[in-house]
C-alpha cells in the first residue's frame, strides 16, 4: 500500500490544510475537488476579503449538540496565535485587525490571494489538485492492510492508503456544497446529528418591516428561556424579507432549529417558536430608557431619533402609540413604560428563514465523539479522517469557523501523513 496516495475529499479551508500539512510528511496526495477551481467558500466570505481569523476565540459561543469538552479539546489543538503565526510567517500574509468587529484580513483585503497563497503551497509540496472531480462513494478496505476506495464519476476508483473527509456541509450550495462527505459518512456508519442552516438571515411572511429595508445599526439580540444562554451583539439590517447583519446570524440557529424540529430532532436548547427573539435598540438599556424619558421638554421623537435611525424611531413611536409632537413631559407611565419595552424588548416577528442558500455554515453533523479530536481520525475506520464544516459544530460571525477549519483540517493532514502506508 506504500505507492497508494492519501486522498482528500473537498478543497475548501480544512480540506486545503489538510493536503498541505499531509504532503508535508512525504506523502503522496491527492486532493480531488468538484469545482473547477476551488476554495470558493473562502473567495466569497467577507465580502469577498476573507475574514481568515479572529482576534480573540470564544469557545464557549460554538454550538454543538455532540460533547462541548471534545469541541474545546478540538478548538485548543492549533491555538489562534500559533494559526496567526502560520499565516504571517509561512504563508507571508500579514493580517490586520478591523478594530470595529474583531476581526483579522489579509493586508492585501483580497480573499483571492488568501485562496491562491494556499494552493501555490499545496503544489509546492507536491501534492497534485484534480478540479471537476466528483466523489460518488468512499469503501473501506476489505480486510486490515488493504486500501480505500474512492470511486470516481466518470472516472476510475483511486485505491487510497487513507482519506480525509472534508466537503464541508449544505450552505451556500453554489459553492458546490452538496452533502456528498455527510452521505459518505453516514453510509460508514458515522452517526450525524441532524443538519440546519445556520448563520443566515431570517425572514419574515409577512414582510411587516419592509418600509424599513436598508436600515442599520448595532444591536443586542437575546433568546428568552434558551439554554445555554444565547446572546449577540453587532449589526442588524432589515431588508426586505426580513432581518439580517450579524447578531441576528449568530442566533439564527435557533430558530431554523425550531422550524426543522420534531419528536425524532432533540433541540440543543429548551427554546421555542412560542418565545420569541427580543431585540434591544441602543446601548441603553430598560433603567437608561426609563430615566431619559421621565421629564423634560424634549419631544420624545427628538430623543429616539438621536439614539437611532429616524426612519425607525418613527416606527417604535407608532407602535407605542406616542404622537410625534409629544413631549417627554406630556408622557403618561403607561404609554413609557410601553416604548420602553419595545426599545429593550423588541419581539422580532420571524417566521422561517433563507436556508442553506445564504447559510454561512451547516450545522449539526459528524458526531465530535467519534473522531479523536488530537487526530480527527474515524474511531470507527482506521484511517479515515474528517475535518471542517462536515463536523458537528460551528462558531460565531467573525472568522470562528475559518479558525475550526484550520485547525481540524491541519490535524487531519498531520495524522494522515503520520499514519502507516
Amino acid at each position: 500500500m506504500a505507492h497508494n496516495p492519501i486522498v482528500v475529499i473537498g478543497a475548501g479551508a480544512a480540506g486545503i490544510l489538510a493536503t498541505l500539512f499531509a504532503a508535508r510528511g512525504g506523502r503522496r496526495v491527492v486532493l480531488l475537488e468538484r469545482s473547477k477551481d476551488g476554495g470558493r467558500k473562502i473567495l466569497i466570505s467577507g465580502g469577498g476579503r476573507c475574514n481568515i481569523l479572529p482576534s480573540a476565540v470564544e469557545p464557549d459561543r460554538f454550538v454543538t449538540a455532540s460533547s462541548p469538552n471534545s469541541l474545546r479539546n478540538i478548538l485548543r489543538s492549533w491555538p489562534l496565535d500559533e494559526q496567526r503565526t502560520f499565516f504571517e510567517r509561512e504563508l507571508r500574509m500579514p493580517l490586520v485587525l478591523e478594530p470595529e468587529t474583531g476581526k483579522l484580513f489579509p493586508e492585501s483585503n483580497k480573499a483571492r490571494d488568501v485562496r491562491d497563497r494556499l494552493l501555490q503551497r499545496v503544489r509546492e509540496a507536491g501534492a497534485v489538485i484534480r478540479l471537476a472531480t466528483t466523489v460518488e462513494s468512499v469503501s473501506p478496505p476489505a480486510a486490515p492492510g488493504e486500501t480505500w476506495a474512492v470511486r470516481l464519476r466518470g472516472a476510475e476508483t483511486l485505491d487510497a492508503s487513507a482519506v480525509v473527509l472534508a466537503t464541508g456541509g449544505l450552505s451556500v450550495p453554489k459553492t458546490g456544497s452538496d452533502g456528498i462527505g455527510l452521505r459518505i459518512a453516514r453510509d460508514l456508519g458515522h452517526t450525524i446529528h441532524p443538519t440546519y442552516p445556520a448563520l443566515t438571515p431570517l425572514s419574515a411572511d409577512p414582510p411587516v418591516h419592509a418600509d424599513l429595508a436598508g436600515i442599520s445599526l448595532t444591536v443586542t439580540i437575546r433568546a428568552p428561556g434558551a439554554k445555554p444562554r444565547v446572546e449577540a451583539r453587532g449589526g442588524f439590517l432589515f431588508t426586505h424579507r426580513g432581518y439580517s447583519g450579524p447578531a441576528v446570524l449568530d442566533v439564527s440557529h435557533l430558530a431554523t432549529r425550531v422550524a426543522a424540529s420534531s419528536a425524532r430532532q432533540p433541540l440543543l436548547v429548551q427554546w421555542s417558536a412560542r418565545q420569541p427573539l427580543l431585540v434591544q435598540w441602543t446601548d441603553r438599556d430598560r433603567a437608561a430608557w426609563e430615566a431619559v424619558l421621565q421629564s423634560g421638554r424634549k419631544r420624545v421623537s427628538s430623543i429616539l431619533s438621536d439614539a437611532m435611525p429616524a426612519r425607525l424611531a418613527a416606527r417604535l413611536l407608532t407602535e407605542a402609540g406616542v404622537d410625534a409632537e409629544t413631549t417627554v413631559a406630556h408622557l403618561d407611565r403607561t404609554t413609557r413604560k410601553r416604548l420602553v419595552t419595545l426599545l429593550v424588548e423588541y419581539p422580532l416577528p420571524w417566521t422561517g428563514d433563507e436556508g442553506y442558500k445564504k447559510a454561512e455554515v451547516t450545522g449539526g453533523g459528524v458526531a465530535l465523539g467519534e473522531v479523536d479530536p488530537a487526530t480527527m481520525e474515524s474511531r470507527r475506520h482506521p484511517r479515515l479522517y474528517c475535518c471542517g464544516e462536515i463536523l458537528d459544530a460551528f462558531g460565531p460571525i467573525g472568522g470562528h469557523n475559518f479558525l475550526w477549519a484550520w485547525a481540524t483540517g491541519r490535524a487531519a493532514g498531520i495524522a494522515a501523513g503520520d499514519s502507516t502506508p
